[in-house]
């Protein structure tokens, strides 16, 4: 997007003359011409942007011409910096030797702005042949964004999103069919229908209600990339725990045969395309022992589901008629009222015409409910939407209803909804991940008294208020955990991104074709090295799902963001080695996710990687050690590395911007409580350690900010938990002690911080049973209970808990846990291991019965 890069660039430009300005020499005033054309072309940019709309071609060429004058100007002052800045690692005789080569990259970036000012001329001469006009409000629609987000922060965290309006009857009906004792057959049940007409929306209300009548039960997103293996793999991993290593498809339908054997099951695949995977699952996998085991299907093609059961009626989703389409758009627009409050009544008049316009189909009726929740709630600001959009539905989906909901977002929206398409389709996306890889681009602008993150949050909730996101989970707090794309949201991401040329997406993207117009993004999603040569060596953001190869990353000298992911097992692929990360100097967000061994990180090199932000690795290796040189990177903010510890920071050194540290440990080091490093703004915390502890505590005291504190080691320190040391952290909410605590310590629930909502306890030791004082903490909500917590048989819940809402027991030795009646009233979600029998009150009985 043009106005996205040129906001980039201009902040790029402003560091460079700030941090960089003498190595610039001469070339400074080219900079600075080309910073104050920029900031004029600004001004263009929303009507062009207008007239994009209205189908100007001219208009999207300018625009096309403004990006792509944009990102060389950022690209030449990057190389230009790579170049200049490896030298000042150099030893002086190396310096001596290599001065002559400043002067030259200076001549090359002098030659590349005199271009770029030449083409800058001439996109001003179109802009007045092609009518572009000035804005005066470029920003006018961020601002008023950022200044209603407050209110809309606070409400939303009380949103029911199982609210659906249309849908209760026919859940019954598909429930009566999966209840049918009288067939005994394996059936197959299909709900059709075109997209964004509720069919997953129905099929989860249905395996929430129906999973406890089975003995297996899975929901799987197919999607039109499915993997068989893939789709194996999740159900045996889901059926039993204990999987072997397993590489063959073969082996995985045997396995899956063997465990289901004459087990009533429900399976449910949402969003199939193929009837190829019907015949896989129905007539090779699935076993019909006649015990009323079902599957349930969603899929938008008529001829899948008569190839899935031909003695099963479809079952056929209607549109909304117009009560219900009124009620579903109100719902969706006024998100925060209570539900027997009534709605404006001088509204119901035009609300009518708006819905009648999305023709009864549930998501364009959603999505323009999160337009109007952004607008006066006025007979005339509805009526002015109802007049100026673009209303053609073409009978088969609603992309212009959600093409309607993209126009209307401000600029910053719009490339951080683009982003979205970057992930693989029904890909569960964390927040905390997407929101550190926005401000890596850049997307995210300083906001006064907010930090980005909290701007950024800001507009992951405003995405999901507009409806333009699903929250698949959300943290204690409210805030959102994970997100997704619903399927038509997703085509429209990815069309949008393939139009502004914002994201190369292998192996399907149209670039294979084209690779000159390849985007400065890349997700490579399943990819091998034939397709690297689509991939720019100049590119910002590479993604790398599943990846069958991994290229030599030193190619790509002008990386800002790199992503690697393997989240799922692949039987028989082979290591890869990530190679030439010392290499990336612009590298500021590194996320490594490798939960099955199969990548090597020559960990040495993160020590040269000086303006690194984000460093979030989670992968296997217990035992390594990050290099002390990664603290001189002093932009850094986040630091996690799980299972993997870092070496102790640098001692008498303060680290201002440092706010996430996961794992650290002060063992065998030469600590003293004089010389502990300073983490004044350090807001997340994760301590392992076995013998310095005093070192540990003292620290601790310093950390007045933190929200969220871990501690693995054994035993834990009396300090942390007596005498009383944590309820001094007014702001720490979450929690989590992994190790003995010391037989002559008392737990008390006046130990704990006044505030806490999140608790983790783990192999405590404990001599008394803790339920009592636990009880007692106000605003817990979370609370996880592992390993040997406790010596005796019985645990008791007598009172108090009032806000608990998820509970986790995954007890050693604990042979019942009984909770009293009216105890725990809001808890929602009960996950217990095999063998600690749960006695639950009436009340809350149906928690057990999964």
């Amino acid at each position: 997007m043009a106005m996205a890069a040129v906001n980039f660039v201009l902040v790029k430009i402003e560091e460079t003359i700030l941090k960089e300005g003498e190595l610039l020499g001469g070339v400074g005033v080219d900079v600075n011409w080309l910073k104050r054309e920029l900031r004029h072309i600004q001004c263009f940019l929303c009507d062009a942007d207008s007239k994009c709309r209205r189908g100007d071609a001219r208009a999207v060429n300018w625009l096309n011409e403004v990006r792509d004058v944009a990102y060389r100007i950022n690209d030449a002052i990057d190389i230009f910096l790579v170049e200049s800045n490896r030298q000042k690692d150099l030893s002086f005789k190396e310096k001596l030797k290599r001065m002559w080569r400043e002067p030259k990259e200076l001549h090359k970036l002098a030659i590349e702005l005199g271009n770029l000012k030449k083409m800058f001329e001439g996109i001003m001469e179109r802009r007045i042949n092609y009518g572009i006009e000035l804005a005066q409000d470029i920003m006018g629609r961020s601002d008023t964004y950022m200044n209603m987000m407050p209110y809309r922060r606070t409400t939303y965290q009380n949103v029911d999103e199982t609210q659906v309006v249309g849908l209760d009857a026919d859940r019954n009906k598909i429930l009566e069919l999966l209840r049918d004792e009288k067939m005994r057959r394996r059936a197959v049940i299909t709900i059709v229908g075109p997209g964004g007409i509720g069919k997953t929306t129905l099929a989860c209300m249905v395996y929430k209600s129906a999973m406890r009548d089975f003995e297996y039960h899975i929901m799987l997103p197919v999607s039109q990339q499915f993997s068989q293996k893939d789709l194996l793999l999740k159900m045996v991993t889901k059926f039993d725990y204990n999987v072997p290593d397993i590489t063959e498809t073969d082996e995985l339908i045997l396995k899956l045969r063997e465990k289901l054997g004459r087990s009533k099951y429900l399976i449910i695949l949402d969003d199939v395309w193929n009837d190829g995977l019907c015949h896989l699952l129905l007539e090779d996998i699935l076993p019909d022992s006649k015990n009323g085991s079902r599957v349930l299907m969603t899929s938008r093609s008529i001829y899948v589901a008569i190839s899935a059961d031909c003695r099963m009626s479809l079952y056929k989703l209607d549109f909304l008629n117009d009560k219900e389409s009124r009620d579903l758009l109100f719902k969706k627009t006024f998100f925060y009222q209570e539900l027997d409050e009534e709605y404006p009544n001088d509204l119901l008049e035009i609300a009518d015409a708006l819905s009648k316009r999305c023709k009864g189909l549930p998501l364009a009726l959603i999505v323009l409910g999160g337009i109007l929740s952004t607008k006066d709630h006025t007979y005339i600001a509805w009526e002015r939407v109802l007049r100026t959009m673009n209303w053609q539905l073409d009978g088969r989906d609603c992309m212009d209803v959600l093409a309607m909901s993209y126009d209307d977002m401000s600029f910053d929206l719009k490339i951080c909804f683009l982003y979205l398409a970057f992930f693989p389709e029904d890909y569960k996306i964390s927040s905390k991940r997407l929101i550190k890889m926005w401000i890596a681009e850049g997307f995210i602008p300083h906001g006064g008294k907010k930090s980005m993150e909290e701007i950024a949050e800001d507009y992951l909730e405003e995405l999901l208020q507009r409806n333009m996101v699903e929250a698949s989970s959300r943290y204690s707090n409210g805030s959102i955990r994970e997100c997704r794309v619903p399927g038509l949201l997703y085509d429209l991401a990815m069309h949008k991104a393939e139009q502004e040329n914002f994201v190369t997406i292998l192996p399907k993207s149209q670039h294979i074709n084209h690779p000159d117009r390849a985007a400065y993004r890349a997700s490579l999603q399943s990819c091998n090295s034939q397709l690297f040569k689509y991939v720019r060596r100049n590119a910002h953001s590479l993604l790398f799902f599943l990846p069958k190869d991994l290229p030599e990353f030193n190619e790509f000298r002008l990386l800002k963001v790199l992503e690697i992911i393997v989240d799922v097992d692949i039987p028989g692929e082979r290591s890869l080695m990530v190679m030439g990360l010392d290499r990336l100097f612009h590298l500021k967000y590194l996320g490594i996710r490798d939960w099955r061994g199969r990548l090597t990180i020559p960990v040495r090199s993160l020590g040269s990687l000086k303006n690194l932000e984000t460093l979030d690795l989670q992968v296997l290796g217990i035992g390594l050690t990050i290099p002390l040189g990664l603290w001189a990177a002093d932009k850094l903010w986040h630091a996690q590395y799980n299972d993997i510890i870092f070496e102790a920071l640098p001692p008498n050194t303060e680290f201002t911007n440092l706010q996430t540290l996961k794992w650290v440990t002060f063992d065998d080091k030469p600590w003293s409580i004089d010389n502990i490093p300073r983490l004044p703004n350090l807001r997340s915390l994760g301590l392992w350690g076995y013998s310095n502890w005093d070192v540990v505590v003292h620290l601790l005291e310093t950390l007045v900010l933190l929200i969220s504190l871990e501690i693995r080691g054994s035993p834990i320190p009396n300090e942390i938990v007596y005498p009383k040391m944590l309820p001094n952290y007014e702001n720490l909410q979450t929690l989590s002690l992994d190790g003995k605590w010391s037989p002559d310590v008392i737990l008390e629930a006046s130990s704990f911080p006044a505030h806490l909502i999140k608790l983790t306890l783990w192999g405590s030791n404990l001599l008394q049973d803790p339920m009592e004082e636990l009880g007692k903490l106000t605003y817990l909500m979370v609370l996880k209970l592992r390993g040997k917590l406790y010596r005796g048989k019985q645990m008791i819940c007598q009172a108090g808990f009032p806000e608990l809402r998820r509970l986790v027991l995954d007890l050693m030795d604990v042979e019942v846990f009984k909770v009293a009646e009216g105890v725990m009233p809001n808890l929602k979600y009960l996950k217990k291991n095999r063998t600690t029998k749960v006695e639950m009150p009436p009340e809350l009985k149906h928690l057990t019965d999964d």
